[in-house]
């Protein structure tokens, strides 16, 4: 059974096209990266796998149920970019009522508390916290129930690094208990090591999916060769230009290095070559990071957007 899919989903604001045949899948025990520039139709994603709105267009499941069907929604937890609470309330006081409301063991709350780093605060008000508590306080939120579905928008948002990384800690312990987890973030470098799939939405319509891997294939981006030369520049110029049979390589100079861009395809001929040529001191390869990839399939549609991964 998988955690939600959407089937040629549309959905139209008024006269606008919000999504435009989406398709999407999200199976148990994985955690899905889903970027896309503001009004790429993330958030009315989001919204339709919660049952908020309906698709104008196809089909949107989820848990093997339909989205916002009240015994789907009890497995579901999520966490807003923007959490707000009742300042006058403690933490256990409302994460208590949210149990209530979710029909959550009330005994459940201090252990929370406790394992999102609020053990020592959840007796204080709401209004003593710093935004980086109360984010912790909204993932307390979003896991009442134990969920079968996870969707955290921006939750690193207001956290230090050390309770980021606690944060992708309890991620990776979730999903490899079954989990499935859609992880929306801006900041892609650093969610890059934690995803095991990305979808990538540009103007309303999925324009990538896959795992960084086959992202790589999809975008066909150069590798970047990083090369130290073993008998000087020169000679490793004129090896790089033998190897390259006449491909009009673009080599470039780094403190000693030459930077050269290759397709993916002839990279290992290349590498070959040179390494027989005996020209070469040292090499490092360097692969298309996650937000190289993103850059590439919004293109300048998604770049007019001026919101980044948003």
């Amino acid at each position: 059974m998988s955690c939600f899919r959407l089937e040629n989903v549309s959905y139209r604001y008024d006269k606008a096209l919000v999504l435009n045949g989406v398709d999407l899948r999200l199976e148990p025990g994985e955690i899905l990266g889903l970027f896309g520039h503001n009004g790429a139709g993330k958030t009315t994603s989001i919204k339709l796998i919660l049952g908020l709105m309906t698709p104008t267009q196809g089909r949107v499941s989820v848990l093997g149920g339909e989205a916002g069907d009240p015994h789907v929604s009890q497995h579901i937890g999520y966490l807003p970019e923007n959490v707000m609470f009742y300042p006058q309330l403690t933490g256990r006081e409302i994460l208590n009522h949210f149990a209530r409301l979710k029909g959550a063991p009330l005994k459940r709350v201090p252990q929370l508390l406790e394992q999102v780093g609020l053990g020592d605060a959840m007796n204080a008000r709401v209004k003593t916290y710093s935004k980086g508590m109360r984010q912790r306080l909204g993932l307390a939120q979003a896991l009442l129930g134990t969920p079968k579905l996870l969707m955290l928008d921006e939750p690193t948002v207001g956290l230090d690094p050390v309770a980021t990384a606690d944060l992708y800690r309890l991620l990776r312990r979730l999903r490899d208990e079954g989990t499935g987890i859609v992880l929306c973030s801006h900041v892609l470098p650093g969610v890059e090591p934690y995803i095991d799939r990305a979808a990538i939405l540009t103007d309303g319509a999925v324009k990538a999916v896959g795992d960084l891997a086959s992202l790589r294939r999809q975008a066909n981006m150069p590798v970047t060769l990083s090369i130290e030369p073993a008998n000087g520049t020169p000679a490793l110029e004129k090896a790089i230009a033998g190897a390259s049979a006449g491909n009009g390589l673009m080599i470039k100079k780094d403190n000693g290095r030459l930077q050269v861009d290759v397709r993916p395809s002839e990279k290992m001929a290349l590498i070959q070559s040179l390494m027989s040529s005996g020209e070469v001191q040292d090499l490092g390869i360097y692969q298309p990071t996650l937000e190289d990839v993103y850059v590439h399939f919004i293109g300048a549609g998604g770049l007019a957007h001026r919101g980044g991964a948003q």
